[in-house]
């Protein structure tokens, strides 16, 4: 105990969005909700706190061209962590940041370990690169060098047909979900288009990233199956700059991108009003800078998802289904505390005014 401060928590704990206690207490770096005898020094933190935020698609140690070096993926996870995301899925990187785990100064990292990408059909530096007959085993290798997640990609521009397109044949999906799978990991894969998502879900995977490509026809599929989506709408913005960009070369490209973004409120509202689960991700890192979880958070709310729904995808909901604790009794204290009540007004989480990271006091 000498090592942690003790902490006094006051005013409103949302253990739940429906779960709202008066205090807790952090005693050895841990959530309590007994008050200690004999405590000595407390420390006071007031406000209206909340478990540390989830960020559940982000890439710590990747930058615009590739790998970065760890000072600047040290600056990534501190920028995160100062807009209250305490927890990152890292949804793949080529750098090894496992260094991370042994600073209790920074966010915690669930990682999916490197892109898996067809042969020059993803951006340079960031994936293996390989053709199907090598996908179980680079999803093998990948799934024991993360963290229970294999990121996949599942659609890119496809340069002869000028368009988006699937990466992969059903057969080497099936096959790379299952090993996965078999080694108890979980599948995600980056999708934009509408063409790889029936094989992707059919095949078993579990979450998508994007899924701007999400139809009426396939939205039922994705509920039944129960195939969550983390739409990454701060990233979905950019489509309208990247598809002026492609206007000459490929057409047929930059239409369907600027299609995707004009539906990408329904698309998300829809998949939210059929029962998907929706998680908070940013896409923070390679072009879009960290610390971005708030501005994502706003932008379920404007897609439709009512407040305290779009909070929980990423707090008490985002961290169930990643396997991690929120404010229950002996968890790590990792918390977010604001001035005001996040549930009437999800703009409070852009200004945290404290953030408690393993039981410290970090801002």
């Amino acid at each position: 105990m000498s090592d942690h401060p003790v902490l006094h928590v006051k005013g409103r704990v949302l253990a739940g969005p429906d779960d709202v206690r008066d205090e807790l207490w952090v005693v050895g770096g841990r959530v309590t909700y007994d008050r200690p005898a004999g405590a000595g020094d407390v420390r006071a933190v007031q406000g209206w706190a909340l478990p540390g935020l989830v960020d559940a698609h982000c890439h710590v140690g990747l930058g615009a061209e590739g790998p970065v070096d760890a000072d600047t993926a040290e600056k990534q996870a501190l920028t995160d962590r100062e807009a209250g995301a305490l927890l990152l899925r890292d949804a793949g990187s080529p750098s090894d940041t496992r260094w991370v785990d042994d600073r209790a100064d920074l966010p915690k990292i669930i990682r999916a370990g490197r892109h898996i990408a067809r042969t020059r059909r993803y951006i340079r530096g960031y994936a293996h690169e390989i053709e199907p007959a090598d996908l179980v085993a680079h999803v093998g290798r990948e799934a024991r060098r993360g963290d229970g997640w294999v990121k996949l990609v599942g659609d890119w521009i496809d340069r002869g047909a000028g368009d988006l397109a699937p990466c992969w044949p059903r057969e080497a999906v099936e096959a790379g979900i299952a090993e996965a799978h078999r080694l108890g990991a979980r599948v995600t894969a980056h999708c934009f288009a509408e063409s790889s998502l029936r094989d992707l879900v059919e095949s078993g995977i579990d979450c998508v990233e994007h899924a701007t490509g999400l139809t009426p026809e396939l939205i039922p599929l994705f509920a039944e199956r129960g195939v969550a989506i983390v739409p990454t709408l701060v990233n979905i913005a950019t489509f309208p700059d990247l598809a002026a960009g492609g206007d000459e070369k490929y057409p047929r490209w930059s239409a369907h991108m600027r299609r995707l973004h004009e539906r990408r409120y329904d698309t998300v509202r829809d998949a939210y009003d059929a029962g998907i689960p929706v998680y908070v991700g940013t896409d923070a890192g390679g072009s879009l800078p960290h610390g971005l979880v708030a501005a994502e958070v706003a932008e379920l709310v404007t897609a439709g998802i009512p407040p305290v729904e779009a909070l929980a995808a990423t707090s008490w909901a985002a961290r169930a289904w990643l396997g991690r604790p929120g404010l229950e009794e002996g968890a790590p204290a990792d918390l977010v505390v604001y001035e005001s009540d996040p549930r009437a007004d999800v703009r409070v989480l852009a200004a945290p005014r404290r953030v408690v990271l393993n039981g410290r006091v970090v801002q």
